[in-house]
């Protein structure tokens, strides 16, 4: 989750734009709108994890729930993607030492990032998304010299493939055979979310979820900051929304769906795929089934989410200044995520507000502790990008990354 960086200039240009003189071509600079995309997607998450369940909404309320769910860190990932491309190249892949050191800057982030989801995993449960993130950046490594169309291609096929295979391999992984993995393995004991989870049986499986990741990175090749590159990308996640939504609620049914919905957000013991137990869940697409329907509808989700918001932003100054609070949010995504964690345990360890155990999800039947939180995280966001141009995990991270410059 890495945060784009105003390039050093003494008046940044409006994102989007070009200076003035500037040859046309494809535009490389700051596209703010993927941080106000992250926000969104960080405020999702905090709804699922504060806000009250689908099940104890209605009206507006229930839509805003339904859509955040599982949608909300599908857009993160996605977006994850997009920053491995920031990292490598965007427009331009990096080649040779400087594409050498930028694949060492992405495993170092992939192994602070296994560290630190899996600690957070051992205090919080098993719904903190870190560890599969560092799993998704190893994998995607091999991936990051490709071009627009090669990745988009290699996403589709993943859309296609993975979600069987998935469901394949849980079939075939009976429980004294997980156990036996287990047993050898130290996330498990560590955390209760092991290379099994990681990979395959997890709120998060890396098998189909890496199909959101490489959708990012296509993505990030494109000149999202031209007109009709937009105008083509939101065509196509409309597309895709109609088509995996649309197709799964003809063959499935909208009560399967509905009532897919309302079985709840991840908690422990809580996999809705699961739960199905047979074949005909693969036609579904509600939160966390990881069938290639929710993964086409989800692309295109979060594809119309990302154009949406660069093109609102391009185009209306006025809504740019307005959303200030909020982009200032997605620069510092991570210590937005991992700070709502922490402050759920401090206040409820110190009975400030009536806060449940730290991830356990949906537990709330009032909005008003989720605005408190988005309240507090915009505030923070706004103060600290005053004196400082990373939030501090985000510092910290990209420190950690700094011995990748003695890679030859």
């Amino acid at each position: 989750m890495t945060s784009i960086q105003l390039p050093k200039e003494t008046t940044p240009p409006e994102p989007g734009t070009r200076p003035e003189g500037a040859a046309s071509g494809p535009s490389t600079k700051r596209l703010v709108g993927l941080d106000l995309a992250r926000a969104l997607a960080v405020f999702g998450m905090y709804a699922v994890h504060i806000g009250p369940p689908l099940s104890a909404t209605n009206g507006v309320g229930s839509w805003i729930r339904y859509l955040a769910e599982g949608r909300a860190s599908i857009l993160f990932a996605t977006l994850a993607g997009f920053s491995l491309m920031l990292i490598a190249g965007r427009r331009q892949p990096k080649t040779g030492q400087a594409g050498r050191q930028a694949k060492a800057r992405i495993a170092i982030r992939a192994v602070i990032l296994i560290a630190l989801g899996t600690a957070m995993t051992m205090v919080y449960g098993d719904v903190v998304i870190l560890a599969f993130y560092g799993i998704y950046f190893l994998l995607a490594l091999p991936l990051v010299r490709l071009s627009a169309k090669t990745l988009a291609i290699i996403a589709a096929v993943l859309a296609l493939v993975t979600p069987q295979l998935a469901f394949v391999l849980k079939s075939l992984l009976t429980e004294p055979i997980q156990q036996s993995i287990n047993a050898y393995d130290p996330l498990e004991k560590l955390s209760n979310v092991g290379v099994l989870d990681l990979l395959c049986t997890g709120f998060y499986p890396t098998i189909p979820w890496i199909t959101f990741v490489v959708a990012g990175m296509a993505l990030a090749r494109l000149d999202l900051a031209c007109g009709a590159v937009q105008r083509r990308v939101a065509a196509l996640g409309a597309a895709l929304t109609v088509l995996g939504y649309g197709l799964s609620r003809l063959l499935a049914g909208p009560d399967a769906l509905r009532s897919m919905a309302e079985s709840g957000p991840p908690s422990a013991g809580n996999k809705p795929l699961d739960l199905q137990g047979s074949a005909s869940a693969l036609l579904l697409a509600g939160p966390h089934s990881g069938t290639t329907f929710d993964i086409i509808g989800s692309v295109g989700v979060a594809m119309l989410v990302i154009v949406g918001a660069t093109a609102a932003l391009e185009r209306l100054r006025w809504l740019r200044r307005l959303a200030t609070p909020l982009i200032a949010v997605g620069t510092m995504s991570l210590t937005a995520y991992v700070g709502h964690f922490l402050a759920q345990s401090v206040l409820s360890a110190n009975s400030v507000l009536s806060m449940p155990e730290p991830g356990k999800a949906g537990a709330y039947s009032s909005w008003t502790q989720l605005l408190l939180f988005i309240l507090g995280a915009t505030v923070f966001a706004m103060i600290w990008s005053r004196f400082f141009r990373r939030g501090p995990l985000e510092y910290l991270l990209n420190a950690a990354t700094k011995p990748a410059k003695y890679i030859r």
